[in-house]
Formats: structure tokens, sequence, C-alpha cells
């Protein structure tokens, strides 16, 4: 016997698709993503894709995904883009502009992974509208943090960690009673030179300084990771991100990246997140929180890892972790200062006009060489960072490699 019409509607059960914005898609996290994704393409529908210079993949991806708008922030690529892209319907934009115009698309989730302070605009925009915020860019805390969790109240934004450490924290933060927590610990692989001698680092090369040896990421993040000033800057988000006080905050060197933070209670509880050292993993708890989705990652073995390693950072041996954890105690427009000025160390190093060593000791000068201020708005955070980036450039100029 049949079921009545009534009862066969009861059974179909429609499921809305998640609309999703990736604001720097071809990168290593942008591209994580679209692999998440493309293996549950009927949960999601992709508003629009941005690239910083990467026409060839930027192109493919939005037509793979049928995007409904592709960005490349270089201006002079803009006909380039459109080339790629004509015979679609894919709408296409460049610049500033562009990217804001990506951000304002009404994608209810908004991955933010375009990288340095160049994220901090599109980030605002998303979160004006209330959309749903994925953070893999800790520079929009960094060098904004309060004015950024002021938007997200205001606007009732949703902010998620993506960084792996702060993604870990979020798993296992009791939020309805923070006075219960004792410290939070970010675990820092160390990079690859952690156990090196502090005189072999002054011929550290960018090709060397690249090769990170847990994770696959960026050039300009390998070196943060290898300077350890990747793990200061996220010292920095935790604070923003968690309600916690300064010195609520530690950092320890875990080489293997299996544990990727912890969160001490005050009745001596230690509760840990571990997991594969795999971007796609708390990619995917963002992306389709407040579930979990099936991943390709490799699953956790601790017979097979067998040692975990802990060891305390030599401070020495690397000074970024000082600084920043000063700039997060001087706070006003210290930690922006700290940011702009390492993202100019960081490209100098990488073009060959500076040392490995030097990176650090540039962002030391110029935080010197600047007064800290008080930041009340957008226009503010955007004169302290060209400032700090002319102080920085001019001197680079001093500097002898």
């Amino acid at each position: 016997m049949s079921l009545p019409d009534i009862d066969r509607l009861n059974l179909v059960t429609v499921k809305n698709k998640k609309s999703v914005t990736i604001l720097g898609s071809t990168g290593s996290i942008g591209c994580n993503t679209l692999d998440l994704i493309s293996r549950n393409r009927g949960d999601y529908d992709i508003k629009a894709l941005t690239a910083n210079r990467d026409v060839v993949k930027l192109a493919q991806q939005a037509k793979e995904f049928n995007a409904d708008m592709a960005v490349i922030a270089d201006m002079t690529l803009y006909g380039e883009l459109k080339s790629a892209l004509s015979g679609t319907t894919i709408i296409v934009a460049a610049g500033e502009k562009g990217l804001n115009e990506a951000a304002d698309m009404p994608a209810e989730w908004v991955m933010s992974s375009i990288v340095g302070a160049a994220g901090l605009e599109p980030t605002l925009t998303a979160i004006r509208r209330g959309a749903t915020i994925a953070l893999a860019n800790k520079e929009c805390l960094v060098c904004a943090g309060d004015f950024m969790m002021e938007q997200v109240r205001k606007y009732d934004a949703t902010l998620l960690p993506v960084d792996s450490e702060h993604n870990a924290i979020f798993q296992i933060f009791d939020f309805n009673h923070p006075e219960n927590v004792e410290k939070i610990t970010l675990t820092a692989s160390g990079g690859p030179f952690w156990n090196m001698d502090s005189i072999d680092m002054a011929s550290i090369t960018p090709s060397q300084a690249v090769k990170h040896p847990n994770w696959s990421m960026g050039a300009k993040i390998s070196v943060d990771s290898a300077t350890l000033m990747n793990k200061g800057l996220e010292l920095i988000e935790a604070y923003y991100l968690f309600p916690v006080k300064k010195d609520q905050l530690d950092i320890i060197i875990h080489p293997q990246s299996i544990i990727h933070s912890t969160v001490s209670y005050i009745d001596g509880s230690v509760i840990a997140q571990l997991g594969m050292p795999d971007m796609r993993t708390p990619i995917s708890y963002a992306l389709a929180w407040p579930n979990r989705m099936s991943t390709p990652s490799k699953k956790l073995n601790l017979l097979e890892i067998g040692t975990l390693d802990f060891i305390a950072p030599n401070r020495e041996k690397f000074p970024a972790l000082n600084i920043t954890r000063d700039a997060l105690l001087y706070g006003e427009s210290a930690p922006t200062i700290l940011n702009a000025s390492n993202e100019v160390a960081v490209y100098a190093f990488l073009e060959g006009r500076i040392g490995f060593q030097d990176i650090v000791k540039l962002v030391e000068k110029t935080l010197d060489k600047i007064n800290f201020n008080k930041m009340s708005c957008l226009s503010d955070v955007h004169e302290v960072d060209e400032n700090a980036r002319r102080v920085s450039n001019e001197l680079i100029k001093g500097i002898k490699k």
C-alpha cells in the first residue's frame, strides 16, 4: 500500500546549502577549504573567491566551484582575470574595492585567510553584515584587536578561530565559566630551527626558513614560524579571542605538533586537543560548526607516535617571544606597530635584503622609534600601520647584510 501524499512530503528533508566566501582562496588555507567543500559539494554554495596575484588558480577555482564572483587584489591583473573568465557569468573585480565587494556578498560563512594587515578591511566588511567569520588571519586581531572585537559585538557577528592552536582552545574552553580557567598554553612546533645553535642562525637562508617540519604553509607564515614570531602573534590573538587576562597565556615547544593547545583549570585538570598536523581538521570544525564533518586527514594513532616532547622555549635565541609579549602588555598601538614592522622585515628577508636574525632586530628598533598611542577607529589603525612600515623601510637601508 502506498503512503498518502501528505506523508510522502513529511519524509522529504530539504537541506539548505551554506553560502561561502573565501578571502584568499589560492593560498594554503583557501585551497584546503575548497578541498573540504569539494568532498561535500551538495552542502555549500560559493559566493565569492579572492586572490592576491594568482590569476590562473583563481579562475580555475571560480569555474570549478561555480562562484558568483572572483576578485584579484592586484589591479593590474584585472584584464587577465576578465579574459580568463570570459564566457562565464562570474562577476570579475579587482583591488581593495573589489575585495570589499566580495566580503559584502551575501555569504553566511566567510573564510578570512588573506595574509597580513591587508585582510583587515574586507574582514571588517563581512563582520558589519553579521556574517560568521572563520578567522585564519591572525594579523587582524593583532593590529586592531580592540576595534575588531567591538565591531563583532556591535554587529552580532560570529568569530570562529581557524589557527590550529586557537581552534583547539575554542573546542575545550569553558565559556560558561571562564573564572574556572587558570591558564591557556599555546603549543609551538618550534619551526625548523628550535634546536639549532645560535651561531648558525646568522646564515639561515629564505629557502631553509620556509621549510616547516610539520605544516604546509605560505612563505610569510613559515618564516614567522621559524622566528617564533608567529607564536607571539598567536599569543596576542588569544588574548582577544578568549576571556582571560594577559598573564594567563603561556607558550611551550612541542615538536610533534600533536597537542595543539591546552587549557588548565583551577582544580588541576588540564584539557588538551590532539590531532595530526593537518589544517583541514581545524578548517572543517569552523566550516561545519556547530556540527562536525568527516575529513581525509590522517587519524591520530598514539601508539605510532609513541612519545610526545615538551620543551621550554629559548627566549634568548628567539627574542620574538619577548617582544610580542611586551607589545601585548604595552597595548594601545604597540601590537599594530609590531605586526606592520614584522611584515616589512619578513618580505625583506625573503627578497634577500636582510638576514634572518635581522627580522626581529628590525621589529625591535621600529618599536623603539615610535610612540604608542590609543587607537579609536580604523583610520587610526591605518595611520599607525603606514607609519610603522615607513620607519621599518628606512631602518632597512642601514642594515648591512
